[in-house]
């Protein structure tokens, strides 16, 4: 008792104590003025005001001359005649008078987290956490070569995810990205885990066979984070076992799939190669078909038909043909790979050729990441004018994405995700190989027009 008696007196001189320094506190601050100024509050942020020599319009081509563009904290509110760009004490100014400006480049079809050591053999013994880091230093590559958005279709338990959320966070830098986590496959297709010997018992993370387990896989995925759902409707190259012509998913399960995320908000992309497994997906529903390189012509027909898009990840067979002996790869994947080298082009040109929606994508990872604008000059060899590629990096993957009010134009209210190269791209394509600004959200991560 005597002990509580003695704590009583020290308890209410506490809290005296406490009541008085914060008492002092408060004189400190309105004495000191470390509370916010008034006239702080009324202050406006900074705005960014871009000087241009040339600007273009994605949408016509057209390049206008002697433009500024005006951002307001990570968004365009204004593009007007340089002459007439608005002016207070405050604006920071980025002059490119020498440069053409263009919105920041998709890419629809990444996979930042894998690189092509990690994809045979030596990939076994990579973890995910070392993967997720290899994803920090390849998003960086990747949004200094000009991609300020990317959809990540495919990565290992949710490593994808954990690196959007950390680029969103600003603790890595990046380009901003859609996130699947793991493709969904059958039980030892493509999305499977097909390189150890039965005793290890191992199975992809997104492996679901049957239509109350996709159903159940879609939601799971989607629970952990994806933005979008990745499947496997056919076989693939760098896996072991499978035939990229043959069909894995059935029509029925596709359709539980795509049912399922769109109902849940998210959009479905179908890795496919042989033309049934491209039929199918099309007719399921999902919103984009990537690859598609055996497709016939009913495969193709049935794109048009159904208004889906194409993501053709075309130079990847180009950087292959010359790199092939010494990358590493399987055996077994480089004999699919040659076969594929061979046809990709010839049946995507028919795409092209039909008015197929395509919208760009890579596979950045089967070959170096940041030579993502690789792609370009080989839409244009196959029959695209430059301006139509530079589209489908823009104004077809924004949409695409279902971010085409964000992104993919310069325009107010847009992100402020701005790129800036030398010369007309409408011209050479190949240009867009050689970025040297790179806005996104406003911030500068890359400007060598000030060395």
């Amino acid at each position: 008792m005597k002990v509580l008696q003695d704590s009583l007196p020290r308890a209410v001189v506490a809290r005296k104590t406490r009541k008085l320094g914060m008492a002092i506190a408060v004189t400190l601050v309105m004495l000191t003025g470390w509370a916010i100024p008034a006239g702080a509050q009324d202050k406006k942020p900074t705005r960014t005001v871009i000087r241009a020599g040339r600007v273009l319009d994605v949408r016509t081509g057209s390049l206008r001359t002697n433009q500024a563009i005006v951002i307001d904290g990570d968004k365009i509110t204004q593009i007007v005649a340089a002459a007439d760009a608005p002016a207070n004490g405050v604006d920071v100014t980025i002059d490119l008078p020498d440069a053409t400006l263009l919105p920041g480049l998709i890419d629809a079809h990444t996979h930042l987290t894998f690189e092509l050591s990690s994809l045979g053999y030596s990939g076994l013994g990579v973890s995910t956490a070392r993967e997720a880091l290899h994803g920090a230093r390849n998003a960086r590559i990747t949004l200094e070569a000009g991609f300020t958005t990317v959809r990540n279709v495919g990565a290992r338990d949710y490593s994808d995810i954990a690196l959007r959320d950390a680029i969103n966070d600003g603790d890595v830098v990046g380009p901003r990205i859609l996130a699947s986590g793991p493709a969904l496959g059958i039980t030892g297709g493509h999305c499977d885990e097909n390189l150890l010997p039965p005793a290890f018992h191992l199975q992809g993370g997104g492996v679901a066979d049957g239509v109350e387990a996709v159903q159940h896989k879609v939601r799971e995925v989607i629970k952990y984070g994806a933005d979008v759902i990745k499947i496997c409707a056919t076989g693939g190259v760098l896996s072991k076992g499978d035939d990229p012509n043959a069909s894995q998913y059935t029509l029925e399960e596709m359709k539980a799939i795509v049912a399922d995320a769109h109902r849940l908000g998210r959009k479905v992309a179908a890795h496919a190669h042989g033309a049934e497994g491209v039929r199918w997906a099309s007719e399921a529903g999902v919103d984009s078909i990537e690859h598609g390189h055996f497709m016939d012509d009913a495969a193709i027909a049935t794109l048009k038909k159904n208004g889906t898009y194409l993501v053709p990840t075309l130079f990847l067979t180009e950087y292959m043909q010359q790199h092939l002996d010494n990358s590493g790869v399987p055996e077994f994947s480089r004999k699919k790979m040659r076969e594929v080298a061979a046809a990709a082009p010839v049946n995507v040109k028919k795409a092209f050729a039909a008015g197929v929606k395509i919208a760009f994508g890579t596979d950045a990872a089967v070959y170096p990441h940041g030579l993502n604008a690789g792609e370009f000059h080989v839409y244009v060899k196959l029959g695209m004018t430059p301006l139509a590629a530079i589209q489908t990096a823009t104004l077809n993957a924004s949409d695409l994405l279902g971010w085409k009010d964000r992104v993919g134009t310069i325009e107010p209210g847009k992100w402020a995700d701005i790129i800036a190269v030398d010369g007309d791209p409408t011209k050479d394509v190949t240009i867009l190989e050689h970025v040297k600004f790179v806005m996104k959200g406003g911030t500068v991560y890359k400007n060598e027009y000030t060395k």
